[in-house]
C-alpha cells in the first residue's frame, strides 16, 4: 500500500475555508493592498538611509539631510498606519470568519441524531466548538496574511538589494539555501507535533469535563487518587506533545540567527574592505545592506514562527470540517406541517437496535386511542423509553411502521411533529436561566402572564411564588437550587404550557418526596385530561387509572389491558409485578 503524501500545506482545506470569506471580499482585497503597501514601505526605510549617507553625510550637506530625515519620518508613520490598520483587519476577518463556521457547526449539531451523541464525547465537541475555533481565526489574524506580508517583504528587500549591489546580494544569497531547507524541514516536523498536541487536548478536555459531571460519583467511591493518576498521565503526553514543539524551535531559530549573523559579517568584511580599499561600495550601500540582511532573514523565520500558527488553524479546520461533513441527521424529508393531532396514535411491527445486531424492540405493536391514557410498565431494559424516542424520531427504526392520526410519522416535518409532542423525562435537565426561562424555552408567544396562569391551572404557582424571585429565580446550572421533586413540577409545566396534541411522562414520580408526588400526580390529572397520553412507571400505583397498560419484557409486549383485566390473570407478567411492589410496600 503506497502512502499518500503528506502536504504541509492543505490547498483543499484552505479553499473551503475562503469560501466563508467571501462576505468580507472587500476587507480580504483591503488586506492584501495592505500587504503589498507594507513590504514596499519596510524596503524603503534603508534606500532612504542609503542615499542620507551618501548625498549628504558625505558631502557635508545639511540641508538635504533634513529633507532625507523628514521622508523617512513620513515613510515612517504611513508604515505605522498601515501595520495598525493591518493587524486590526486581520483579527476582525478572522473571527468574523470563525463566528460563521462556528454558527454553521451548532447548527449542524442540532441536527444530529441522539446515536451520534451516544457514540461522542461531549469534551471533543466541546473542543470543536471552542478552542478550535480560535485555532481557526488565527489562520487569518496571525497565519496567513502575516506569512504573505513577510514573503513579498523578502522578495522586494532582495530586489532592492540585487539593485543596489549585486555582488553584495550574492554574498548574502550563500546562507539562504541553508535557511530555507532548515525552514522546510521544521515545518514539516512542526505539523506533526502540533497534530499530536490537538488530539491531546481533546482528551484533556474529554476527561476534565467527564469528572466534573461526575465528581460526586468520584467522591461518594473515593477514587480521588485514581482519578489524578490518570488525570497526570493524560497531562503528561500532553506536556511531551508541547516540548516537542518546544525542541523543534529551539533548533531551528538558533539556526536562523546564525545564519543572519554570517551573512551580516560576511557583507561587512567584503563591503568593508571595498570601502576602504577600493571604494567600489560606498558607506551608504553598505549600511543599507546591514539593514536590508535582518529585514531578509527576520521573515524567514517570522514565516517559520507564523507557520507554527497556521499549522495549529489548519489542523483545527481539519477537525471541525470533519464534525461538519458527519452526515448522522434524521431525515427530515416529510412535508406535512402539523398544527394540531387528534392523537391516534400505531406502532406496526417495530424493530429497532441501538447497536447493529442487538435489538431492543423486537415486532412491538400497539395502539392508542384519541384521548386515551397508555400506560407501559416493564423491567429496566425492557426497551418503554426507546418507545419515547423512536416517538419523537431521535432515533430511526430498523423496520415497522410508526403513525399519528393514520400518518407515518416520517411524513411530517420534525420540527412540527416534535412541537405537538410533550415530553417530561425522568432526568429533568434545566439550564442555568431563570425558571420562566426554562419553562417558555424562549419561546416568543409563550408570555409570563400565560405561564403564570398555566402555573396556577395545575397547581404549582405557590411552589414557584415561594422561590426567591419567585419565576425569575436563577435555578443555576442544571437546576442545582432545585430539588429532584421541583425541577419535575418544572418539567410538568414546561410541557403543560405548549399545549401539546400528544403528552409522553416517562417515570415522572420516581425518585420524588411524597409532597412533591402528590403535587406531580394532580399535574399530571390536569394536563393529561381529555389528551393523548403515554406514561411510562415503574410504580404500578401510579398507572391504576389508565385507560390501557401495556406490559414490555424484553423488547416485547408481553400483556395489554387495564389494571383489573391484568390483575385477574394467574400468573401475569403484570399481576407478579404488582404483587412484588405491593409486598415491597406493606413491609416498608
Amino acid at each position: 500500500m503506497i502512502k499518500k503524501k503528506e502536504n504541509i500545506f492543505d490547498v483543499d482545506l484552505f479553499k473551503r475555508l475562503f469560501q466563508y470569506i467571501k462576505p468580507y471580499k472587500r476587507v480580504f482585497f483591503g488586506l492584501t493592498i495592505l500587504v503589498v503597501l507594507l513590504a514596499v514601505f519596510s524596503a524603503i526605510t534603508p534606500l532612504i538611509t542609503r542615499y542620507a549617507i551618501d548625498d549628504s553625510v558625505s558631502n557635508k550637506e545639511s540641508k538635504d539631510f533634513l529633507f532625507y530625515i523628514l521622508l523617512m519620518l513620513g515613510v515612517l508613520i504611513l508604515q505605522t498606519v498601515f501595520q495598525l490598520l493591518f493587524i486590526f483587519y486581520a483579527a476582525w476577518l478572522g473571527q468574523n470568519l470563525v463566528m460563521d463556521v462556528r454558527v454553521k457547526l451548532f447548527n449542524h449539531l442540532l441536527q444530529f441524531k441522539m446515536k451520534y451523541y451516544d457514540n461522542s464525547s461531549v469534551g471533543v465537541l466541546i473542543t470543536r466548538a471552542v478552542t478550535d475555533m480560535e485555532r481557526i481565526a488565527d489562520i487569518f489574524g496571525q497565519g496567513l496574511f502575516m506569512i504573505i506580508r513577510d514573503i513579498l517583504t523578502m522578495l522586494v528587500v532582495f530586489g532592492f538589494m540585487a539593485f543596489t549591489d549585486i555582488k553584495l546580494s550574492l554574498i548574502v544569497l550563500i546562507m539562504l539555501p541553508l535557511l530555507l531547507y532548515a525552514t522546510r524541514v521544521f515545518q514539516k516536523y512542526m505539523k506533526k507535533a502540533f497534530e499530536e498536541v490537538r488530539n491531546e487536548v481533546s482528551n484533556l478536555n474529554s476527561f476534565v469535563q467527564e469528572r466534573l459531571t461526575g465528581m460526586k460519583i468520584l467522591q461518594l467511591f473515593a477514587r480521588e487518587n485514581i482519578e489524578s493518576e490518570k488525570f497526570k498521565i493524560i497531562n503528561e503526553r500532553h506536556k511531551k506533545g508541547w516540548l516537542k514543539t518546544v525542541w523543534y524551535n529551539s533548533i531551528f531559530f538558533p539556526i536562523a540567527d546564525l545564519s543572519a549573523s554570517i551573512a551580516i559579517g560576511l557583507v561587512a568584511w567584503y563591503g568593508g574592505l571595498s570601502v576602504v580599499l577600493d571604494g567600489i561600495v560606498t558607506q551608504g550601500v553598505l549600511i543599507a545592506f546591514i539593514m536590508y540582511i535582518p529585514m531578509l532573514f527576520r521573515p524567514l523565520r517570522q514565516i517559520a514562527d507564523k507557520f507554527n500558527t497556521l499549522q495549529m488553524g489548519m489542523v483545527a479546520a481539519t477537525r471541525v470540517f470533519k464534525v461538519i461533513d458527519t452526515t448522522s441527521q434524521i431525515d427530515d424529508t416529510g412535508t406535512y406541517i402539523a398544527e394540531h393531532f387528534k392523537g391516534q396514535i400505531k406502532f406496526d411491527n417495530v424493530h429497532f437496535s441501538y447497536v447493529e445486531d442487538e435489538t431492543v424492540l423486537k415486532g412491538v405493536s400497539f395502539d392508542v386511542n384519541q384521548g386515551n391514557t397508555v400506560a407501559i410498565v416493564g423491567a429496566t431494559g425492557a426497551g418503554k423509553s426507546t418507545i419515547i424516542n423512536l416517538l419523537n424520531r431521535f432515533y430511526e427504526i430498523d423496520r415497522g411502521v410508526i403513525s399519528i392520526d393514520g400518518m407515518d410519522i416520517k411524513e411530517v416535518t420534525l420540527s412540527s411533529l416534535r412541537t405537538q409532542i410533550a415530553v417530561v423525562l425522568q432526568d429533568v435537565f434545566l439550564f442555568a436561566d431563570t425558571i420562566l426561562s426554562n419553562i417558555t424555552l424562549n419561546h416568543p408567544e409563550i408570555t409570563e402572564e400565560v405561564v403564570v396562569q398555566a402555573a396556577k391551572d395545575i397547581g404549582i404557582h405557590d411552589f414557584i411564588s415561594s422561590l426567591p424571585n419567585g419565576y425569575h429565580y436563577n435555578v443555576k446550572e442544571r437546576g442545582v437550587m432545585l430539588s429532584s421533586g421541583q425541577r419535575q413540577l418544572i418539567s410538568f409545566l414546561r410541557a403543560y404550557v405548549t399545549n401539546p396534541s400528544i403528552l409522553v411522562l416517562d417515570e415522572a414520580t420516581s425518585s420524588v418526596d411524597s409532597y412533591s408526588e402528590q403535587l406531580i400526580q394532580n399535574a399530571t390529572d390536569k394536563i393529561t385530561k381529555g389528551r393523548t397520553s403515554i406514561v411510562i412507571a415503574h410504580r404500578l400505583a401510579t398507572v391504576k387509572k389508565a385507560d390501557k397498560i401495556i406490559v414490555m419484557d424484553a423488547g416485547e409486549i408481553v400483556e395489554q389491558g387495564t389494571h383489573d383485566e391484568l390483575l385477574k390473570k394467574e400468573n401475569g407478567y403484570y399481576r407478579n409485578l404488582y404483587e412484588v411492589q405491593f409486598l415491597q410496600e406493606e413491609v416498608a
